[in-house]
């Protein structure tokens, strides 16, 4: 399968804050999650693609073309969703329609009213007295009305109800239906990534823990719960790190299956895209 999207030994450096170089591939046909705590560089690394800001090493490929050569013809097939509305809020739809026509040589004027009429949202009325998931949905409805193949999503589902993140995740999955299609989804919402994504990368402190199938990912993980007698005889390399309970410690695995190899009578739980994020986070700050 063709990667639609390279990080390859990316970095940027800021005063405050070092991208460690980075390499990450995103399959066409499939869709990405980027979790990561705020300033852990999720941003920074959709900030690269669009050359919003400038590599200090390394390169990107977005389909084979050079993030920074060929930054046009990229724009041309990325749809992108931010987190806040983009859009002049005094505007109404059908006015962002003859916009945005003038910006993409493949925009489909067709396919975005279709859209809005799916989603529900009057092309005749202000953005601004439009709810947060419609905003959203708008959003959406521009990205894919000019033949993107890669959709880069940041925080898509902040704010929204069960009912409209169950909408977007069925547009993203019904998306990716088209195998040349991709998504790179960047949420702190795990639980949505964990219905849909085929990958997940964590990130934290601008280095890459994982980068993987996110399937193998929650069969490898687990949270071991360990008396505090029995604590001193838990071997560090079979854990990654730990936490104080009440009643002794919970430790995170990056393999279950060996530790309950090693300590048969052992209780371990499967572990979910959230623990592991926030088990990680915990070591950043030096204790449990």
């Amino acid at each position: 399968m063709k990667n639609s999207l390279i990080w390859h030994n990316a970095e940027k450096k800021f005063d405050t804050f070092y991208l460690h170089p980075t390499n990450i591939a995103v399959e066409q046909g499939s869709i990405m999650g980027l979790i990561g705590e705020n300033g852990s560089g999720k941003t920074t690394l959709i900030k690269l693609i669009f050359n919003l800001i400038a590599l200090d090493g390394g390169e990107i490929k977005v389909f084979d073309l050079d993030s920074r050569k060929q930054e046009l013809q990229i724009k041309q097939k990325i749809g992108f969703v931010p987190d806040n509305n983009l859009f002049y809020e005094k505007f109404t739809p059908k006015e962002i329609q003859k916009i945005l026509s003038k910006l993409y040589q493949n925009w489909q004027e067709n396919l975005f009213f279709a859209y809005l009429e799916k989603f529900e949202i009057p092309k005749a009325k202000n953005i601004e007295h439009f709810s947060m998931g419609m905003k959203k949905k708008l959003l959406i409805a521009a990205a894919l009305s000019h033949n993107a193949e890669l959709l880069i999503l940041d925080e898509p589902m902040n704010g929204l109800d069960p009912v409209a993140r169950g909408e977007i995740r069925d547009i993203l999955q019904t998306f990716i239906e088209e195998e040349h299609h991709s998504v790179l989804l960047s949420s702190h919402i795990t639980e949505d990534l964990e219905k849909i994504a085929d990958y997940v990368t964590l990130i934290e402190r601008g280095k890459v823990i994982f980068s993987q199938n996110k399937e193998t990912i929650l069969e490898n993980y687990g949270i071991a719960h360990i008396g505090k007698k029995d604590f001193s005889q838990i071997q560090p390399q079979y854990y990654v790190s730990f936490r104080k309970n009440p009643f002794g410690y919970d430790m995170l695995l990056k393999d279950k299956k060996a530790f309950l190899q090693k300590y048969s009578g052992a209780v371990v739980d499967n572990a979910h895209l959230e623990d592991i994020m926030l088990f990680y986070h915990e070591i950043k700050k030096g204790g449990m």
